[in-house]
């Protein structure tokens, strides 16, 4: 606490009138009588004295930061589309940060584990979360107890891409459009399966729209991330998912899955030829992810700053933005790519994503 060690500090940033407060409620401190004067100097200037000192030593510790390597958690399977983006722009923010970004696949609970580790973590721009619509928004709503407040738990940085979610079937399904596919499966719900990358992933709650549009109750089967849902699709093991688009890419274009429609308003660059559920004549399957980054909270505003800035550089790098637009991903315009958007930004995506779910009855424990 602060008594003595900054004391020559704290008297620069008092008048000359205040300097004799400041040294009698330190002599307080070693046990003297208190006063009026020097009980009110304790409620009015002291915390100004401290707000400044944090401001301080919170610039002075972004004048060096970061001088040690950084963790980025990625709480979704190694291999996914998470982690693909994720790596992409943890090679570019290490060559523009002069330290290397590692990155850390903690998974599990739809990416709530590692993005709990991450709220838990000490706020000094050492360790940050790459988080998704999943575990920042829709968790808050599809879990009884979810293990962090994503409004109050960290601290925003960067909204990074948008990422559209398609809806695919096993390569044999006997539909060729999404007005049949809803047809075949409202006839044959009771022996169909859906998977996902994990109970409360953005893939899962893709899913929860379809069966909420479509009138279904069709089985969930949850995986541990996208590759072994993908390896069961392709086997014909279960029906559909509702996959993002840089990892239903490859499947589709190499014909092991069978491409049904785009869960956005507007169809993908990735896969220009597959329509939208709207332009099939259904409205409300919508369904997307995105991908932010989010620090622990309690991190100093200049450390904040410059890892946004360092995330908006690595966007901005042509060679990152092709990549990522190859894997499907929309990269936001700039003024999205701030703290404050952000922190609304995931408020209002917790209260839109709230209603479909809780209409859907889906919920975890």
């Amino acid at each position: 606490m602060f008594v003595c060690a900054d004391v020559e500090f704290a008297k620069v940033l008092l008048s000359v009138r205040h300097k004799r407060r400041l040294t009698r409620f330190i002599a307080v401190g070693k046990g003297a009588r208190k006063t009026k004067e020097e009980t009110m100097f304790k409620k009015s200037i002291l915390p100004a004295v401290m707000a400044a000192l944090f401001v301080t030593a919170g610039a002075a510790a972004a004048q060096n930061y970061p001088d040690r390597p950084l963790t980025m958690i990625i709480p979704f399977a190694a291999g996914g589309p998470t982690d693909v983006l994720g790596r992409v722009m943890a090679q570019r923010m290490s060559e523009i940060l002069g330290q290397q970004v590692v990155v850390e696949n903690v998974g599990g609970a739809g990416g709530q584990t590692g993005s709990r580790r991450v709220a838990d973590a000490k706020p000094d721009g050492y360790t940050f979360v790459l988080g998704t619509v999943g575990t920042h928004a829709q968790g808050q709503t599809l879990y009884k107890k979810p293990l962090y407040n994503a409004l109050t738990d960290f601290t925003p940085v960067a909204l990074i891409a948008d990422v559209p979610i398609a809806l695919i079937a096993r390569k044999d399904f006997p539909a060729e459009n999404l007005k049949d596919f809803m047809v075949y499966s409202k006839a044959n719900a009771g022996k169909m399966t859906f998977g996902s990358a994990g109970a409360g992933s953005a893939t899962h709650l893709g899913c929860v729209v379809v069966n909420m549009v479509m009138g279904t109750d069709i089985v969930h089967v949850p995986y541990k991330g996208t590759g072994p849902a993908m390896g069961d699709l392709q086997g014909g093991r279960i029906d559909f998912l509702c996959e993002i688009v840089s990892t239903a890419k490859p499947q589709i274009d190499g014909g092991t899955v069978k491409a049904i429609a785009i869960m956005t308003k507007d169809r993908s660059a990735a896969l220009p030829n597959l329509p939208t559920a709207e332009e099939q004549g259904i409205n409300g399957m919508e369904a997307y992810t995105w991908n932010a980054i989010f620090l622990p909270k309690g991190t100093p505003e200049p450390i904040v700053k410059k890892l946004a800035d360092a995330v908006n550089q690595a966007a901005e790098t042509p060679a990152v933005k092709e990549r990522l637009q190859s894997l499907g991903a929309v990269v936001v315009a700039p003024e999205r790519r701030t703290p404050a958007y952000l922190a609304q930004f995931v408020k209002s995506e917790i209260e839109k994503w709230a209603a479909p779910i809780k209409q859907s009855g889906a919920q975890l424990d």
